[in-house]
């Protein structure tokens, strides 16, 4: 067969129907597609093709070289860039400290050992500090020339007037030029939390000791945000020291006006700086979805987003940490007045609360009845949920409660808490019986009787669409164990599993669940996807 007297193939197709083939394949498809010649992969990055670019990636050297090719050929055009940074787990297999250093050798029980896994760990940890700071670079650098489709140096030509162009780097024209991007997210979760604190800033002052590199990072940033003509969604989280308080006031009061999503969560152990008062928030009129630090949103933020030149707020995500609540204090959070106001202005209003290690008399004063409480998420390492929290949680919230997850990491050879000690009733189960909405339940490191487990799965039925357990956070009555008639764990999953009206059965694996292992990666997330729901 001959098409204009050339054989017909791969290679001859016009660019503008390649382009088109290429818009109905998934992106892994496509860059297998692009594989098959040079002509094909000329075509795989055509900006139509690439609106959004999702890119989740370890804090590696191996990782360097893909993300500066994948930023260099996308970054200039992408409209919608979310990127997720996470270390490598350098402390697994026993390389973190009193952790014992495996099952090698005992002839390096003393001092002598200890101050050398110390050392170890802290050239691993200066390495990805590094390769974190070089990352972060790259995705900036590669975003400062994002411009609008049309600019200078952005068109595509050739026979069949398709082929990609290098955008122009110099200042002038990166200056002159509009920014293009509308939706910008970046995580950075590489901290590893320790009693004395968050190893990633102690650090920091090693391997950036004149701090010209963070400089240059925070100024890269403010310089996108001050350029930035079309961005509707800014969402930075756990970013180590990338976001300042003078990044905000880089917006124009133009896409501050109309900024929809907004999302500044500070680091893992978060600092005593507040990245965005109540009269930058006055700006920001618009907005319909906000994470914040619980301590950095005051009673003002709440009369601010009460004003009538205001949108109502639909989504508000809310990080309560305990190094923050010491810091920062509870002081000048809403009352009970200011959440009825809210709610007044936005009968669609739902609070996501994550909670790290926070004290019960704390909670007590944070929880207002008030709050339209619609997902909870408990991590604790050193303070554990009492009963009362969740059995307040229950009468409070009952109305409007979908998402309960419960996580406890704590070393105690004594067993896991129970939640159901001198109490009647077990509180989780009281909390499947009043929230009436819940769709979602997740515990790990909390005692849950076998039967009390049994009653949720009846109480809530299909309607619980998650119920995860981890298998040792699983208990039997002693009667249940002396029958020797029935297994009780094979009773267990055929009752739950009855109760739910699906397959069920405990988590067997904890790595397996970000949720349990990676609790900021899982929020930061859920915060996300429940910012979108609206």
């Amino acid at each position: 067969m001959a098409l204009c007297g050339q054989a017909a193939g791969a290679a001859s197709l016009p660019s503008e129907l390649i382009v088109h083939i290429f818009s109905f394949l998934p992106a892994p498809d496509r860059l297998r597609a692009s594989a098959s010649c040079s002509h094909w992969r000329e075509c795989l990055f055509y900006p139509a093709l690439w609106p959004q670019l999702r890119i989740c990636l370890r804090v590696s050297p191996a990782e360097q070289p893909r993300l500066e090719f994948l930023m260099r050929k996308c970054g200039w055009f992408v409209r919608e860039l979310r990127v997720e940074f996470a270390a490598e787990n350098y402390l697994s297999g026993g390389g973190g400290p009193g952790d014992g250093g495996g099952s090698g050798g005992g002839t390096d029980t003393g001092t002598g050992g200890e101050e050398g896994e110390a050392l170890q760990l802290s050239s691993r940890w200066l390495e990805v500090l590094r390769i974190y700071l070089e990352l972060v670079l790259c995705v900036l650098l590669s975003i400062r020339n994002n411009r609008v489709s049309g600019c200078p140096g952005t068109h595509f030509v050739d026979q069949a007037g398709l082929e990609l162009r290098n955008p122009p780097a110099t200042a002038s024209q990166v200056l002159g030029s509009k920014v293009n991007l509308q939706k910008f997210s970046l995580f950075g979760d590489i901290s590893v939390v320790q009693q004395q604190g968050s190893l990633s800033s102690t650090y920091l002052s090693k391997v950036d000791p004149d701090g010209k590199k963070i400089k240059q990072i925070q100024q890269l940033f403010e310089e996108i945000l001050s350029n930035s003509r079309q961005l509707k969604w800014l969402s930075c989280g756990f970013m180590l020291e990338i976001v300042t308080p003078a990044s905000l006031p880089s917006l124009s009061n133009t896409i501050a006006n109309s900024m929809e999503h907004l999302s500044l969560l500070d680091n893992s152990i978060p600092g005593n700086s507040t990245l965005i008062t109540a009269v930058e928030l006055e700006r920001f009129v618009n907005l319909r979805s906000l994470a914040l630090d619980f301590c950095d949103f005051t009673s003002e933020m709440a009369r601010v987003l009460t004003d009538s030149n205001h949108v109502p707020l639909q989504r508000l995500s809310l990080l309560v940490h305990n190094a923050s609540v010491i810091l920062k204090s509870l002081d000048n959070m809403p009352n009970d007045e200011h959440w009825k106001a809210l709610s007044r202005k936005s009968s669609s209003l739902r609070v996501y609360l994550m909670v790290f290690d926070v004290k019960s008399e704390d909670m007590l004063k944070i929880l207002k009845p008030s709050i339209p409480l619609e997902r909870v998420h408990f991590d604790s390492y050193v303070t554990c949920v009492s009963g009362a929290i969740v059995d307040l949680i229950s009468r409070q919230y009952d109305k409007f409660l979908t998402h309960f997850i419960l996580m406890n990491d704590m070393i105690d050879t004594s067993g896991f808490p129970d939640l159901s000690d001198n109490r009647n009733e077990d509180p989780l189960v009281l909390l499947a019986w009043r929230c009436t909405k819940l769709t979602l339940l997740a515990i790990h490191g909390y005692t849950v009787w076998a039967h009390n487990l049994i009653a949720i799965a009846r109480l809530r039925g299909s309607d619980l669409k998650v119920l995860e357990v981890t298998e040792e956070s699983i208990d039997f009555d002693q009667g249940e164990l002396a029958d020797q008639d029935a297994d009780p764990v094979h009773n267990l999953i055929e009752q739950v599993s009855l109760g739910l009206g699906q397959p069920w059965h405990a988590v067997l694996d904890i790595e397996s669940l970000s949720v349990f292992t990676e609790p900021n990666r899982h929020f930061y997330r859920e915060m996300q996807s429940f910012s979108e729901d609206i």
